[in-house]
């Protein structure tokens, strides 16, 4: 595989990560056997509650995938050269982000052979079909255009010329693998919290926001182990695209409320009392929203406050809460609270349990590790080049 060899020589740090990673990833896979033979039944879900933690995951992971738009777009559209050291990182988290996405969907179908009924059985018609195609396209297309730009990077010449349009194309792809999945949600008459036209831009804003702010929060990990710098530049740049998508991402949620609570219509405002005070004496995803919101304030304080965000600790401080805040919001809160109340006014419990917990730190295990896989790959190259 090409200059796979690179990710097999590293320090002993290096490998206590790695089969920390893969103790997570068997764990999983042994959770995910026991889903195989037993079924769903494993999992928390229920007839009235048939989404949760796995589709939760998706739908935060896609937007961390389309995130990559932000440092593609003004690099190669723009000539924005602060980007240079940043981009193919973007590109390569990208593809582990939509790889854990796929992986995430697989698991929720229960039997894996139920995925080819799509490509078998195409139906135009539906969401769900466009949302593989988009999911299915933008990871190829990242995969092309990181594979040619890292092997143009390590022979030290320019990428072929034919690879610019899969990049400019790669830019209203992004958007589109985020919109399609916000129309899985906002297309759904019976489901009131998920029923608004500003679903898909408020998707948009939170993937804009929680993107960046993994991707800032990976350039300082690297910065503290490796001897890679991506420089402070591209770090504060990073840090104001955040500031801004949070506070769009901010101001959307609060439309929401608005309209919701000012309109008085029943269906709509018992999914928020369900989140943020409770509903019919349930209140198991109360404290989760409130430290949502929390983490929301927090992140805001020190974005806005150039003094703060210019602090590389500060900035750190604010990308995970700004990660986690959009990981609960955009995670179990906007997928339970969407099914619950049910249409019918009544609240049904959902609690994920050890085997799908096992499951879904599994997947995500499995991500970090292509993560550190393509990160180390990308380093060798760069360090034989300095050298």
């Amino acid at each position: 595989m090409f200059m796979f060899e690179k990710a097999i020589v590293g320090s002993r740090r290096y490998w206590v990560w790695v089969a920390c990673l893969l103790g997570l990833i068997v764990a999983g896979l042994l959770a995910y056997l026991r889903q195989l033979s037993y079924g769903l039944g494993i999992t928390g879900l229920s007839r009235d509650v048939t989404w949760g933690l796995y589709i939760a995951q998706f739908t935060f992971l896609v937007g961390v995938a389309a995130s990559a738009v932000m440092v593609v777009l003004p690099y190669y559209l723009h000539n924005f050269k602060v980007f240079g050291k940043v981009t193919i990182l973007g590109e390569m988290l990208a593809i582990s982000a939509v790889t854990m996405c796929m992986l995430f969907i697989l698991v929720d179908m229960g039997q894996p052979a139920r995925v080819w009924n799509v490509v078998l059985h195409p139906t135009p018609n539906s969401i769900m079909f466009w949302d593989m195609i988009s999911l299915g396209g933008y990871l190829i297309l990242n995969a092309i255009i990181a594979l040619v730009t890292l092997r143009a990077e390590r022979n030290a010449v320019a990428p072929p010329g034919w690879v610019k349009p899969l990049i400019l194309l790669s830019i209203p792809w992004a958007i589109s693998i985020h919109t399609v999945t916000a129309f899985l949600y906002s297309g759904l008459p019976g489901r009131p919290f998920w029923l608004t036209a500003v679903m898909a831009p408020r998707f948009l804003a939170s993937a804009f926001s929680s993107g960046p702010a993994l991707l800032i929060l990976l350039c300082m990990i690297m910065r503290r182990v490796t001897w890679f710098d991506v420089g402070r530049e591209p770090i504060q740049k990073l840090g104001l695209i955040v500031t801004y998508a949070m506070v769009v991402n901010v101001f959307l949620v609060l439309m929401e409320l608005f309209t919701t609570f000012y309109s008085g219509i029943p269906e709509h405002r018992r999914h928020f009392e369900f989140l943020f005070v409770g509903y019919q004496g349930q209140a198991q995803l109360v404290p989760w929203m409130w430290t949502s919101v929390g983490l929301a304030v927090l992140a805001l304080l020190l974005l806005l406050v150039p003094r703060y965000r210019h602090n590389d600790r500060l900035l750190a401080v604010a990308c995970v809460a700004t990660f986690i805040s959009l990981w609960i919001d955009k995670g179990l809160g906007l997928i339970v609270g969407g099914f619950v109340p049910t249409p019918l006014g009544t609240v049904a419990q959902y609690f994920p349990t050890l085997l799908e917990t096992l499951i879904t730190l599994g997947v995500w295990a499995f991500g970090l590790l292509l993560i550190t896989i393509f990160y180390k790959i990308t380093l060798s190259v760069r360090e034989a080049l300095a050298y």
